[in-house]
């Protein structure tokens, strides 16, 4: 509940609405007590077959009768008690009390009537048929306005719940972006889509439930009830006499609901990556012919879902009946109790007084009316109850994860470092993906400006990882990859980043243009920078002999392009980037020979004045190098410089 509460103070920004909406929210619930309450003049005149005026004017001389019948009896009464013993006198006083608490609510009763007539005069016909045929239009036109309040108090509350939704997904997709590779390989790509999609409008539905059902409903109970207290606030007391039972029931059910909701989206999120794997892997399983295994995967992941979601309609069909148990009970009550004082003409109930004056049928009908109107928004609050419980499960699970900080940032005063730098070492280094288990220990290397390294050593090695290293993808648990001996961890992240060029085998483009995936990371580059680089990268060819050229959208993943387009595209994106430091994981391993050749000659030309480091199992792009290095169980030595291959 703490997290959804975050998101009920967040939604507060838009404050201007929801102050807007609770006030159309106090007009609904108004005229919806006072369209009940209307119906008693409808009621006493056909069932009296009197018209308002008359009964107006009978309620004025009753009262008054009544009040002059009380007078004479508390004079008798005092001159009999100033002759009377003690004993006596005590009864006396019971009596005189309770004729003088008849008397206040009789000149109650009257000063109420007096103030009723000249509107009963002035606005309501003299004629009982057209006295019914002016409440029932009035009856008409409050409904429609309460309706058209009932209609801005939705439309203001979605656009705060969606706005908010709109936030929380950006929020959302913020942090994946920032954050640390370790971080998102937690969430994984199903993860932070189940988080934007389900879990977001999940959220979104529960503040909208609050700041629109939750504050709705209730003032339409209030306004019934408050109805009912001026008729008999005992009476009410009465009705209400199972409500605690049924609100521990409404709490208990909302603690299961939570629970269950909370357990639906982790398993949402288990479906959603068996889902997006198989999908991302669609080739491969289509080539072993693993269909009908990814499909029994996805159906035992379906399976659990379909079985907590079932369990959660339970739940939350119980609460309609639990509900409407509350309203019923009301009702009933009321009825018993008030047919009871009507027929019997009593005001009293096992010796408690429950009303004053003995109710007629026409009150105790809109008594009754005015509580069948508040057992139907007590109905409609089952509604709110599982919109609010599954806001609350979806905030557990969002605020964490907006909460994570990212452990690789930039730091609070970061320091700078020239450009081009002159020197990147690798100090001292030891880095471990899991605890203990170091991938690379004791690294120590020296890589001067425009230096061309090769990395080397069979899979495993800790040659991706050095690179990750040196992009600062990862932190190292010991030791430091220094700039002009400046900690990478000292310097703002995006000067890190902006200095290197980046190819990996695994070339990732963008559903977009063959222009917008070179331009990618350089977005300001003219249209004929972005040709020298295709042409440097040897893609200009493939490129011209597409109808659209480099307007040509290369398919979700690039997979419109075969691997070795993909990969000189990207190539071409790095060279457009002019990186002081470019490096190339197994960047021409898709390319054909003479292309790779052509690649290479303009690799020599282009790496003349920044540093190269290839990661490569290649022998042909080995001479490229000034300096080989073989890694080895995450130890690094030298393994051939240009000096040895002259020799």
């Amino acid at each position: 509940m703490k997290n959804f509460c975050r998101a009920l103070r967040e939604a507060l920004c838009y404050w201007r609405s929801i102050v807007l909406a609770t006030g159309c929210s106090l007009i609904v619930a108004a005229l919806w007590g006072g369209n009940i309450g209307a119906l008693f003049p409808i009621i006493q005149v056909t069932l009296g077959e009197e018209t308002l005026q008359q009964w107006v004017d009978g309620k004025i001389a009753a009262a008054e009768e009544g009040i002059s019948r009380l007078a004479g009896e508390i004079a008798a009464l005092e001159a009999r008690s100033a002759v009377a013993g003690a004993d006596e006198q005590r009864q006396l006083a019971a009596r005189h009390a309770q004729l003088a608490s008849e008397r206040s609510n009789q000149e109650a009763s009257l000063a109420s009537a007096l103030r009723l007539r000249p509107l009963i005069y002035r606005l309501c016909p003299t004629d009982p048929f057209l006295t019914v045929v002016a409440v029932i239009v009035v009856l008409m036109v409050s409904t429609l306005i309460k309706h058209v309040f009932m209609l801005i108090n939705t439309m203001l509350i979605a656009r705060v719940s969606i706005n908010i939704a709109r936030g929380t997904r950006m929020r959302i997709f913020e942090r994946a972006m920032h954050m640390d590779r370790a971080g998102f390989a937690k969430y994984g790509t199903s993860g932070f889509t189940m988080q934007i999609s389900a879990t977001t409008d999940m959220l979104a539905t529960g503040i909208m439930e609050v700041y629109g059902g939750a504050i709705r409903e209730p003032l339409k109970i209030l306004a019934c009830l408050a109805g009912a207290c001026l008729i008999s606030w005992r009476l009410l007391v009465l009705s209400l006499i199972i409500a605690p039972l049924v609100t521990y029931v409404i709490v208990w059910l909302s603690k299961r609901i939570k629970s269950v909701s909370r357990r639906a989206l982790e398993q949402a999120r288990s479906f959603q990556h068996v889902m997006l794997e198989a999908f991302g892997s669609i080739q491969t399983v289509q080539a072993y012919g693993m269909e009908r295994t990814e499909q029994r995967r996805f159906e035992r992941t379906t399976r659990e879902l379909l079985r907590l979601q079932l369990k959660g309609a339970f739940y939350n069909a119980l609460t309609r009946p639990v509900t409407e148990l509350l309203g019923i009970g009301m009702v009933g009550t009321t009825i018993i109790i008030g047919a009871y004082l009507v027929l019997y003409h009593e005001t009293h109930l096992f010796g408690v007084r429950i009303t004053d004056t003995p109710l007629s049928v026409s009150t105790m009908m809109v008594f009754f009316g005015l509580l069948v109107g508040a057992s139907d928004p007590v109905r409609k609050l089952s509604t709110v109850f599982t919109g609010v419980n599954s806001g609350v499960a979806a905030a557990d699970m969002l605020y964490p994860l907006l909460d994570r900080v990212p452990l690789i940032q930039s730091p609070p005063a970061p320091r700078a470092a020239a450009r081009p730098h002159s020197k990147l070492e690798l100090r001292e280094l030891s880095f471990a993906y899991l605890e203990q288990d170091y991938v690379l220990q004791n690294i120590n290397l020296e890589i001067p400006f425009g230096s061309k390294i090769a990395l080397v050593g069979a899979n495993g090695s800790g040659k991706s990882s050095l690179i990750h290293l040196i992009c600062r993808f990862y932190d190292p648990q010991q030791g430091a990859v220094l700039l002009d001996g400046v900690d990478l961890r000292e310097l703002a992240l995006d000067d890190v980043r902006s200095r290197i060029g980046l190819v990996t085998q695994q070339t990732e483009l963008f559903n977009d243009t063959i222009l917008y995936n070179i331009r990618y990371g350089s977005l300001h580059a003219s249209d004929e920078q972005v040709r020298q680089a295709a042409e440097m990268a040897h893609a200009h060819e493939f490129i011209m002999t597409f109808p659209e050229q480099y307007a040509t959208r290369v398919g979700q993943s690039g997979q419109r392009l075969s691997g070795g387009q993909r990969q000189r595209i990207a190539l071409a994106r790095a060279f457009l980037r002019n990186p002081e430091i470019l490096i190339l994981d197994e960047a021409t391993s898709q390319i054909d020979v003479e292309s790779e050749k052509l690649i290479n000659q303009a690799l020599t030309e282009y790496s003349k004045h920044r540093t190269l480091i290839m990661i490569t199992h290649r022998m042909a792009n080995l001479y490229l190098a000034d300096r080989v290095y073989e890694l080895e169980r995450g130890c690094i030595r030298l393994r051939e410089s240009r000096q040895m291959q002259v020799a």
